[in-house]
């Protein structure tokens, strides 16, 4: 049987691509950090160290949850626009038995 998707949220599905990028970047936050550590700082024209602002590590997941939120409602509210016109995803689906399950 093939079914056609006539409508996504785009809140919904904005909420969960932006979490779930978010926990994407959690995993990298202590490798980088540890890189960052053992790297020497840079030096500026008066001597002074610049070492690379580790906030902006903590700073990641928030914007990835933002920007991915926002990608994705923006994606979704033109498919639904564009489904009217040319249709939907179509998938197939089909019935199975309990014993194909297991």
């Amino acid at each position: 049987m093939r079914k056609q998707i006539k409508r996504l949220s785009p809140h919904q599905n904005g909420k969960v691509f932006g979490v779930l990028m978010a926990l994407a970047t959690l995993p990298f936050l202590l490798p980088m950090m540890l890189m960052f550590s053992l790297t020497t700082p840079q030096i500026d024209q008066a001597g002074n160290p610049i070492g690379f602002p580790i906030f902006l590590l903590f700073v990641a997941p928030f914007m990835y949850l933002i920007f991915g939120y926002i990608s994705i409602a923006i994606s979704c509210f033109f498919y639904n626009f564009i489904q009217k016109y040319i249709g939907g995803f179509e998938f197939e689906v089909s019935e199975m038995s309990v014993e194909e399950n297991t």
